[in-house]
């Protein structure tokens, strides 16, 4: 008989998670006895880390820096005044060594191994059980970032990213749920009732600081969960996504996308500004565009009533600033209308984008005293007759045109008719800090032509005044521009 052998199937059950360089834990230290070898700032900082935890830090060194000695002044850090020993590691829970040599790193990794001990030599791998990584402390809320040793400057940018993402009084609300965890086990079923009240305690965790009475607020919501009185109610957050690059949103910003149940976006809002947000969070497009089919303002506007009476956080999330020709007024007077709470989260306007990526200031003091920030067409898409055009032409204003892509020839030649000499430096920009950004510098009378080459399938921002004499050979060379 032959017998042929067949690969090794791969497992029934998919892997939840993929290989780890090392075990993330908790280490619980307190009341129990640390030891630390070495009198050198680097073992000054494990000591202190350590009584962070609760430890009883010994901190064994004949010759101490004075970080160490000013830390032996706690009750929590005690230093002998001599060297470590093999009687050291007697009851510690963790030990710690800041080695000049590889034969002492390695002596004390052996000493620490036959004590049952973990141990851990400071900036020698060869010689850890353990690695510390960079904390974002939140206490009780603990974050620690690790890269196994490799890349300690990576964790360290690592750690600094996610603190700019926690506010600071998270530490609080972490402290209030360990606090009232138990009243909320007792009162609520496991399950559903649970899982609603710490959604809305999660909520708020990443809101303001707790007032001071948030354990009685948080126990009356408790009780109406279990009452069952009506549903809870949701709310809408305005949020502007900025220009598109995902860096230039504001911190609020990310907290609000993070904490949503469904996101409204327009059609402009990139990918990337997307990527940051809760992944269990419902996506709807409702953008609008010049010229193509789009969502009706009024079913935006009860979509997000709607929503937000079935109880859910939703997030309006609008290209640029949603107070800047977002139509933010109408869909704020409708929620107030309706009793939905409406918040809003301003974004950086792409008039303000694109004078960062030129380098020009829209107010420099020898060429502007104002800026106006104008629409470039009305509800028919025809350019705005009911706007003072003459105050519009003064060369002493900066001048930025939304949306004015289509009536970009008319904006020149109304501009010229009131008098805005012919010459004035002009800018054209579209896909404002995106990847496909292009833009023009050239006069405003050659505005016309320079529309009809540069086209207008991207949103156009047009910027009129002398500040933008400066932006040339700044822009982005995508056409021939004419000469100021």
């Amino acid at each position: 008989m032959n017998i042929v052998s067949s690969p090794r199937s791969e497992p029934c059950h998919p892997r939840h998670i993929d290989d780890l360089a090392a075990l993330p834990v908790f280490f619980k230290l307190k009341g129990k006895r640390a030891v630390v070898a070495g009198g050198s700032d680097a073992a000054a900082w494990k000591a202190e880390l350590l009584a962070a935890a609760g430890a009883e830090v010994h901190v064994f060194a004949a010759e101490a820096d004075a970080a160490l000695l000013a830390l032996a002044e706690s009750a929590t850090v005690i230093h002998h005044n001599h060297d470590w020993s093999r009687d050291t590691f007697s009851g510690a829970a963790i030990a710690i060594c800041d080695a000049e040599t590889d034969e002492e790193a390695e002596d004390f990794f052996e000493a620490a191994r036959e004590a049952g001990v973990p141990v851990n030599v400071i900036d020698k791998p060869a010689f850890c059980e353990f690695q510390f990584g960079s904390i974002v402390n939140r206490s009780p809320a603990v974050i620690a970032i690790s890269t196994d040793g490799a890349a300690p400057i990576l964790g360290q940018a690592i750690r600094r990213r996610i603190e700019t993402l926690i506010p600071p009084a998270l530490a609080d609300w972490a402290g209030i749920a360990r606090d009232i965890r138990d009243t909320v086990t007792k009162r609520l079923a496991a399950g559903q009732q649970r899982r609603a009240f710490w959604e809305r305690f999660t909520d708020r965790a990443f809101g303001s600081a707790p007032p001071p009475a948030a354990i009685d607020e948080l126990t009356r919501e408790a009780d109406s969960i279990v009452a069952g009185l009506g549903q809870h109610q949701g709310r809408v957050t305005l949020v502007g996504a900025g220009p598109g690059d995902a860096e230039l949103l504001t911190l609020k910003a990310v907290r609000a996308l993070q904490a949503a149940d469904v996101i409204l976006f327009d059609d402009l809002v990139s990918e990337d500004v997307l990527e940051l947000a809760r992944r269990e969070a419902k996506r709807m497009l409702v953008g609008k565009r010049g010229g193509r089919e789009s969502c009706r303002q009024d079913d935006i506007n009860n979509m997000m009533v709607s929503l937000a009476k079935a109880g859910k956080h939703v997030v309006r999330l609008k290209g640029g600033d949603p107070m800047i020709f977002g139509r933010a007024g109408e869909e704020i007077a409708r929620l107030e209308a309706a009793g939905v709470p409406v918040s809003v989260v301003p974004g950086i306007t792409s008039a303000l984008a694109m004078a960062s990526s030129l380098g020009v200031s829209l107010t420099h003091r020898d060429c502007a005293q104002s800026v106006r920030f104008v629409t470039g067409h009305s509800r028919k898409g025809e350019l705005p007759r009911d706007i003072d055009w003459k105050s519009i032409a003064d060369p002493k204003t900066t001048t930025i045109f939304y949306m004015g892509g289509r009536t970009a020839g008319e904006i020149a030649s109304t501009l010229i008719n009131r008098g805005l000499p012919a010459d004035t430096p002009v800018v054209i920009a579209k896909a404002i800090s995106r990847p496909g950004q292009r833009q023009w510098t050239g006069a405003l009378y050659d505005m016309s032509a320079a529309i009809g080459e540069m086209g207008y399938d991207e949103p156009v921002l047009i910027g009129v005044g002398e500040v933008f004499l400066a932006a040339r050979g700044r822009a982005l060379p995508a056409l021939a521009a004419a000469p100021f």
